[in-house]
């Protein structure tokens, strides 16, 4: 017995049974014992079948006369019939459906029954599409109240809808189009079906398939769309069933709400707001019968592209309802007389964000108790900025990738794709005419790129010749038709481009009147790196967020869910516990080897941090010591600069971490002072904003609301900033003007133009793993790091004096332009609040020496804290005696510098010359144990530089430092 025979009794077998019994119908036969109740099942089969034939007015024994004469006439071009033997089918008939006597037996019944208990095993349940949603398509509202963004899985941009809001109109004209005894049928139409089978015989170039509405929602939700006898088998039966579970309009609505109806539309509703720009309730005859016409093919009646073909489709839908009765015939002469106009269409990408929103994501199944943005449709409402965003990515993206540039580490693996075989089809489809642009435009300009997220332009290569003074010269053309010279940094990449190649750049413009013009400089994907969030101080809110180079390339949102050390980042908790404390920022301390005995009492090793540089400067007020980022006096203050001893003072920090959500919990040994446990950058940022706010620490957070069918399901409630209570206002002011130090003096001075308006803190950690800036304004708090992932268990080196101020500081000043542009305009940052000024007194001091300066000479001015009577607390000495103060102290400010090279360290016992040896630390003689050296914590000094060979031959320059 021929497959081709075996596959069709058993589709015979299969519809015998869903059209006469579609409640008892069996999915299992015994292959021997069973083959009499098979039989008869395809005899009944038959009978049913014969009527439906006779009621479409076919005669099925003069087709089959036709068959046995000439074959081809019937099989004509229907491949599956070519090379069947139609004496076995005409047998068949015979046998089964004019009760003959056949011998031999064409049919197999053991292999019917075989091949039908395979392909029907197994069935999907139908129950599951009780109550059913499904997926749907959300609108992401940014800060402004404009439409952002669209979140939906892939072939589920849908807005699911009631049947009640759904036009009858529409509802008519799908019924009309697509199965016109959907009211009656009970899953399949026999007369449907055959009227498919004889169209399909005679006019074979498009075939009809006779499914029903609900055979369509079985096949697209349950059992798929495969081409096959076994997928066609399966999905009768589950129509049957559904039949049988779902109501007529339960059917209805889930087709409706799940049929493809082109422009990346699922669902009429979808259809109706991408065509025509409103909802599937609002529209006309026409309109509707567009809708329903698209049903049948999308592409191929694609109003767009063939609008011959769909005003034809439209006319086809109408007659049907009028023959139908839904309309009458002066409704579809007047519809069939008006224009069809569509709305324009441009696909919707989303280009970035993606991090950002995924945390929109997450908050919104954690906070409105929904499952997800994409399981649904909802309008949800973001704190996003979009113009901040876009700027705030570009310049995580062009940070990161300078910083491979400027260390060497860049590495070219490949183009990102090649449209060679694009710009050729596009050529090729002109067939000899005219294009209206270049192909290698077209081609490029309809490309996605594997990062689509990545600002940089995509250029394509469109020519490559020999210079004349050797080497190749690459010229690139860009989406807005430009063709501009590419530079790279090596030949070898010019080598390896060919023509058709895509590569990012970044385009240079020329200045006027100068020679060369606009380049484009190539850009590749970096192996480092970063994240960044923008906070609006007053309220939290995520203004800007990026989580990587880019999410296609990684989805882990290093902002919110990666944790790294903060290095010094975490020095100004520390201070503000001294602050609080009653220490002033003119306290003088040693900026001086030291060493912490074990936290927890025991026999342990003693802590001995060192600077950055392994210098030290002997005495230090506190302020210049964390504008400087000081890991030797911030060692210190666990020494009774907070409490009474070491461990008293670690777990006052601790406290303070905690309290300001840094952690929940910390973990109690003296390195975590200097920034060694992780935490996550978007709880330094909000600990940062709450030091601009004098202590009011703000709640982070992205999502405003989220509204379904104009229901709130969500709206975040403003809460005032939850105060830090174990520091108070004048203690944070004090700290924020230190901060300012920073910019102004201190390890960020490189950007010191930024000092009136911004206090903040690089950091890095051991190693230079990793790299940090954390400022702020009046109005936001940025944060940046920027660092390699340690997914392998490895920590990997940024390198040699790759510091924040270096790797961070960059990408924190062009979003803090962007923030100034987009969000808030520039503004001095503000002093003290009333509170805290009532408690504070300026005066002017000597800046190194921390002594007070007399009326009329000049000096820095600080804030000293008042007690509760209005006096002013004296401290400059109570770390440091005046007499040991005064008989070491370093001499001058040092302000060109940073004061921290060792020829500004005067006669102080404790400083070392670059290049000495390690010298003996300082013990205390009152503690036993022994001492050993932890692992660097740098701050942001320059560090030393390594002794170089020079070449006297050497043709490239020298660096300059």
């Amino acid at each position: 017995m021929s497959s081709i025979l075996v596959k069709i009794f058993a589709t015979a077998l299969t519809l015998s049974q869903v059209t006469t019994a579609p409640e008892a119908v069996r999915t299992s036969f015994d292959p021997v014992r069973d083959q009499g109740e098979v039989s008869r099942l395809l005899r009944q089969g038959c009978d049913h079948f014969r009527k439906a034939f006779d009621i479409e007015d076919i005669n099925l024994d003069d087709l089959i006369a036709t068959a046995m004469e000439d074959p081809g006439a019937v099989a004509g071009d229907v491949k599956i019939l070519q090379g069947l033997q139609f004496g076995d089918l005409v047998s068949s008939y015979r046998l089964f459906c004019k009760g003959e006597a056949v011998s031999p037996s064409p049919v197999d019944l053991g292999e019917v029954i075989a091949y039908f208990n395979k392909a029907v095993d197994n069935l999907p349940d139908h129950t599951t599409l009780k109550n059913a949603r499904l997926p749907g398509m959300s609108v992401v509202i940014d800060g402004k109240g404009e439409r952002f963004a669209e979140v939906f899985e892939a072939d589920h941009r849908r807005q699911w809808v009631p049947l009640d809001r759904i036009s009858p109109l529409v509802r008519q004209a799908f019924i009309a189009a697509e199965d016109k005894r959907f009211p009656t049928h009970r899953g399949i139409d026999e007369r449907g079906v055959s009227r498919a089978f004889i169209g399909n015989l005679s006019a074979p170039g498009r075939p009809q398939g006779g499914s029903t509405i609900t055979q369509q929602v079985a096949k697209n939700l349950l059992v798929g769309d495969d081409v096959t006898y076994d997928r066609k088998m399966r999905e009768m039966i589950v129509a049957a069933r559904l039949e049988r579970t779902l109501t007529k309009d339960e059917i209805l609505e889930i087709y409706l709400n799940s049929i493809y109806l082109g422009r990346n539309s699922w669902g009429v509703e979808m259809a109706a707001q991408t065509f025509f720009g409103k909802p599937a309730k609002d529209l006309d005859l026409r309109e509707s019968a567009l809708i329903a016409g698209l049903a049948k093919g999308p592409n191929y009646y694609d109003p767009d592209r063939f609008p011959d073909r769909m005003r034809d489709r439209i006319a086809y839908v109408i007659s049907r309802m009028r023959e139908d009765g839904y309309v009458s015939p002066e409704q579809a002469q007047a519809a069939l007389a008006k224009p069809t106009r569509t709305v324009a269409y441009e696909r919707a990408r989303r280009n970035g964000a993606f991090h950002l929103i995924d945390l929109v994501d997450r908050e919104a199944r954690t906070l409105a108790g929904i499952q997800g943005l994409s399981k649904a449709s909802y309008t949800v409402r973001s704190t996003l900025n979009p113009a901040l965003q876009r700027a705030a990515e570009g310049a995580l993206q062009e940070g990161l990738a300078r910083y491979e540039l400027n260390t060497g580490r860049v590495a070219f693996t490949g183009p990102e794709t090649n449209l060679t075989a694009a710009i050729d089809a596009i050529e090729k489809a002109a067939k000899g005419e005219p294009l209206a642009q270049p192909a290698w435009r077209t081609a490029l300009e309809r490309a996605r790129l594997p990062l689509y997220d990545v600002q940089w332009p995509a250029a394509v290569v469109v020519q490559k010749a020999r210079a004349k003074e050797g080497g190749e010269v690459i010229r690139v053309g860009l989406r807005d038709g430009r063709i501009l010279p590419l530079t790279t940094w090596n030949a070898a990449i010019r080598k390896s481009l060919k023509p058709g190649d895509v590569v990012h750049v970044r385009v240079t413009e020329g200045k006027a009147g100068a020679k060369g013009g606009a380049r484009a400089e190539l850009r590749v994907r970096p192996s480092v790196q970063g994240a960044l969030a923008v906070i609006e101080n007053a309220t939290g809110r995520i203004l800007a967020m990026s989580g990587g180079f880019s999410y296609p390339l990684s989805q882990l949102n290093r902002a919110t869910q990666a944790h790294r050390q903060p290095g010094s980042t975490l020095k100004p908790l520390v201070y503000l516990a001294a602050l609080q404390h009653g220490l002033q920022p003119n306290t003088l301390i040693w900026d001086a080897p030291v060493s912490l005995p074990p936290p927890d009492g025991g026999r342990g090793e003693w802590w001995s941090p060192k600077n950055y540089d392994g210098t030290s400067s002997g005495t230090i007020t506190l302020r210049r010591a964390l504008e400087n980022s000081k890991n030797l006096v911030t060692a210190r203050l666990l020494d009774g600069g907070i409490a009474s001893d070491p461990k008293a003072s670690l777990s006052a920090v601790c406290d303070l971490a905690v309290e300001a959500q840094l952690y929940l919990e910390c973990d109690r040994y003296y390195p975590f002072v200097l920034g060694a446990q992780p935490l996550r950058l978007i709880d330094l940022a909000a600990f940062y904003a709450g030091i601009a706010n004098e202590g009011a620490r703000p709640q982070p957070y992205a999502l405003e609301a989220v509204e379904q069918d104009g229901r709130v399901l969500y709206r975040h409630e403003p809460k005032p900033p939850v105060f830090i209570g174990s520091a108070d206002r004048p203690a944070f002011f004090q700290l924020k003007s230190i901060l300012q130090g920073v910019m102004e003096r201190g390890t960020a001075r490189a950007y010191r133009r930024l000092g009136p308006y911004v206090a903040g803190k690089t950091g890095t950690t051991d190693n230079e793993n990793d790299a940090w800036f954390v400022g702020f304004t009046n109005e936001v708090t940025i944060a940046v790091w920027v660092g390699y992932d340690n997914a392998d268990g490895k920590r990997r080196t940024l390198g040699r004096g790759q510091t924040g101020s270096k790797a961070a500081l960059p990408i924190f000043d062009a979003v803090l332009q962007a923030s100034w542009a987009h969000h808030a305009p520039k503004t001095a940052l503000k002093g003290p609040s009333p509170e805290a000024a009532r408690r504070l007194a300026s005066l002017a001091i000597d800046p190194y020496s921390g002594d007070r300066i007399g009326g009329g000479q000049g000096g820095f001015m600080e804030y000293f804290r008042l007690d509760g009577s209005g006096r002013l607390s004296e401290t400059q000495f109570s770390l440091v005696p005046r007499a040991e103060a005064y008989a070491y102290a370093p001499g001058g400010w040092g302000a060109d510098d940073g004061g921290d090279r060792a020829e500004d360290l005067g006669q102080d016992p404790y400083a070392r010359s670059y290049g000495w040896n390690e010298p003996r630390p300082r013990r205390d003689p009152n503690r036993r144990g022994p001492v050993y050296n932890s692992p660097l914590w740098p701050d942001e000094d320059e560090p030393v530089r390594r002794p170089r060979r020079v070449d006297p031959d050497y043709l490239w320059g020298r660096p300059v430092y």
